[in-house]
Parts: structure tokens; sequence; C-alpha cells
């Protein structure tokens, strides 16, 4: 680690901040180069907008060059101005002090925008995987990585259930790679189940990223963000792999919570930041290990609308079902991308799949505006939310009744943790 400052009592102040990213700047890692900056989208609740004009004071005098672009994965484009808004980007600064920074979208289904960096072969996927998935991966990203000397990611580390914990390398892969790379490990991950991966530092899946991330042919370094209730207590700087493992530890303390019971029932509120079910779905993932067997999680957003922008036709295909639905019927799924299938798993939750009939481990029931009709096709149960006053699930917790208002990125686990035995 190159330099870093974290705090579990209390979050970090403006200088503070501002002296780390100063450090950064005269650590000579940009000085003369052309540099892209890698950042979230809006699902990710890091204060980008103040962060990222801190570091671009720091180093703009330095570079020959600095870009930025979104790590959107699979999700939806961001348009400029709500790039800029992200950024705390001033429209009057966009044609002065930012004149010459291009933004980007990374468009995953653009095969014209992606290149072939290398492939993880069969034999070393299933070393890696401990023997749950065999299957050559061809490693893409988006090309532009290449007319740039440093690739800088700006992200916070989270709490997660495909990987562990977000951050570090995961800006790359999904962040800004191809297809085939996301399908695999989303689909590693939920072969290894929600319950067990999320909130474990180092998991099969981080070391598929970090094997991928080694072949990317530039510099990198990462400023890996630590956040609670949108403020930052910790900001770690360096290579990725390193900024991200001090970043976990200090994101473990802040952003998991235990609890000593298991709840019958949960009100899990989705912020305004998840604008579809395929984000909002972290309010399941987040919260599945405090429910009890045969419970029922809500997930409650009056302003979700729809399944997902960018893959709900083919959500709407296979629904939502429990792992082994699809691990034990795969002749009739395999078709299907990883990173939907996963997503599928990861809603529906664990369960088991015996003599043909699905058996969840929990109902979850969505609370948006998602018709009643959809809502029974993709396997989900429906509540009106409308029925549902809030008030009325806070303090709870004594009757078996948990409310959780702000869902998505602290993640709810037991003392005595059934899933990691």
């Amino acid at each position: 680690m190159q330099l870093g400052k974290g705090k579990k009592e209390a979050p970090l102040e403006k200088t503070e901040i501002v002296e780390i990213f100063s450090s950064a700047a005269s650590s000579g890692d940009f000085e003369g180069k052309k540099i892209l900056v890698i950042v979230p989208d809006t699902t990710r609740s890091a204060p980008m907008n103040e962060l990222f004009p801190i570091f671009f004071d720091s180093v703009n005098r330095l570079v020959r060059k600095i870009d930025v672009m979104i790590a959107l994965g699979t999700h939806p484009e961001m348009p400029e101005d709500q790039i800029l808004r992200h950024l705390g980007i001033p429209e009057a600064d966009r044609s002065t002090n930012y004149a010459d920074v291009r933004f980007f979208n990374h468009q995953w289904k653009n095969k014209d925008d992606l290149a072939s960096i290398g492939a993880i072969s069969e034999d070393e996927m299933e070393e890696i995987s401990r023997g749950l998935l065999r299957e050559k991966v061809e490693v893409t990203i988006n090309k532009k990585i290449f007319d740039y000397d440093v690739l800088v990611i700006i992200g916070p580390t989270f709490p997660h259930e495909v990987v562990g914990f977000s951050g570090g390398n995961k800006y790359f892969f999904p962040g800004i790679s191809g297809k085939e790379m996301i399908d695999s490990f989303h689909w590693l991950g939920a072969l290894i189940t929600n319950p067990v991966i999320n909130g474990t530092k180092y998991t099969p899946v981080r070391e598929v990223i970090d094997r991928a991330a080694a072949m990317i042919p530039r510099e990198k370094r990462c400023f890996s963000l630590v956040v609670k209730n949108h403020r930052v207590h910790g900001i770690y700087f360096g290579a990725p792999e390193e900024a991200f493992s001090a970043a976990a530890d200090l994101s473990r303390e802040l952003n998991i919570v235990f609890k000593k019971q298991p709840f019958q029932k949960v009100l899990s509120c989705a912020p305004e930041m998840y604008s579809d079910l395929w984000t909002a779905g972290k309010c399941m993932y987040k919260i599945e290990p405090v429910v009890a067997d045969g419970g029922e999680l809500i997930i409650y957003a009056p302003h979700i609308k729809q399944v997902s922008q960018t893959h709900g036709a083919e959500i709407e295909k296979i629904g939502y079902h429990v792992r082994d639905y699809f691990v034990k019927q795969w002749e009739k799924f395999r078709h299907v991308g990883g990173g939907v299938l996963a997503h599928s798993t990861h809603v529906r939750g664990i369960g088991k799949f015996k003599k043909g009939k699905e058996l969840p481990r929990i109902q979850v029931t969505l609370a948006t505006q998602i018709p009643e009709e959809i809502c029974r096709k993709i396997n989900l149960g429906y509540r009106d939310p409308k029925t549902i006053n809030v008030e009325e699930w806070v303090n709870r917790e004594d009757e078996g009744i948990l409310y959780v208002p702000e869902a998505g990125e602290i993640l709810y686990r037991l003392e005595n943790d059934p899933f990691r035995h």
C-alpha cells in the first residue's frame, strides 16, 4: 500500500481527503501520463461529486491527458449531463476547466469497442473455481484503455453478492469488460451462492477477476473508497489489489451488521438510486442471510416500474428461481447468459429443486409498480405498495420483524451464521 487513511469512528474530513489525493498526485505515477479514470455509475453511493473534482485538481496540472469512463458493466448508459452532475462538474466548467476531458460510457454489447487480452483456460478455471466450473473464458475489455498510459480507478468497496466485496479490479471486470467474462464469473458466484460468498474478502470469483486484470497491459492504480451513509470513511491508494485489500478490511467493520436471531418478516426498502429490480435486487442479497427459514422478505420500492431496462425480456422468459432449478435442468437453460441466471438465483435466494418441484428457503415479494401478473409470471410474490405503512414495521425486531430503511449496501448476517459452517 502506497498511502491511505481510514477511520471507523468518523468520516474523513475534507482536508484529509485532499491530502490523500495530493500525496497520490506527488507519487510520480501520473506525471506526463495520459490517464483514463474509471468510476462507477449512480448505483453506488459514493460522493463522486465531491471526490472527482478534488482528484482532478490534484493531477490535472501534471498529466498530458485525462478522460473518464463510466464502469457500467451491463447497466444503462448515462447521458453527459447526468455524468457531469454525478462527477460534480458545473455546466459552466464543462467548456473551461474540463474542456479537453472526454466522458465515455462503457458499451458491453458493442464488440467493436472490445479487445481480447487473453484467456483463462478450462484447467485454470476448474482449479480456481474448486471444480465448480470448467470452461475457457475469453478475457475482453474496452479497447479505449490502449489509448492511455495509466488506468485509474476511483470507487467504493462494499460487501458484494457475486465477488464477496466489490472494488479494486472489479471496476475492470465487469465494469468495462465484455459479456463472456461477465457471464462466467457471475455464474460462478451464483454456484457458490450469495449467503456463502457475500462479505468474504477473498473468493474464487475475486481470484478470477484478479487473474484477468493481470492481463491488462497498462499501469493500474486505484483509489479504493470505504463509504457508509454516503460519507467517506477511508481512501486507500495503490495497485488495485493492495488498495482493495485495505478497503475491504475497513468495509467489513463498517458495512456488515450482525444480528442474534433470524427474522420472519423483513421490509427491505430500496433507495431511489436503484431504478429497476436488476439493481434493487441488492435489497434481497444483503438481507437474505438473516431471514428465517420460511420467512418473507419484501422489496419495498414504490418508484420501480420495471424488472430490468437492459435484461427485462430475458428475465421474464426464465423467471426467478433457486440455483438448482437451473443446474438440474441445464440443457434447458445453458443458452441463457450467466449474468442473467446469476441475478435470477440471487433475487430468489437459496433453496432446493427435487423431483421437479422448486423449494425456495424463503418467500420474496415485490411491493413496486411492477404489475401483479408480471410478478406471478416471474415467480415472485406481489403486494400493492399502497397497502404498506412503513411506520408499522419500525422497532419490532423483538417480534421477529426487521425494517431496513435504505437497503442494498449494508450486509446483514447472523452472529451464529449457518451459511458459514
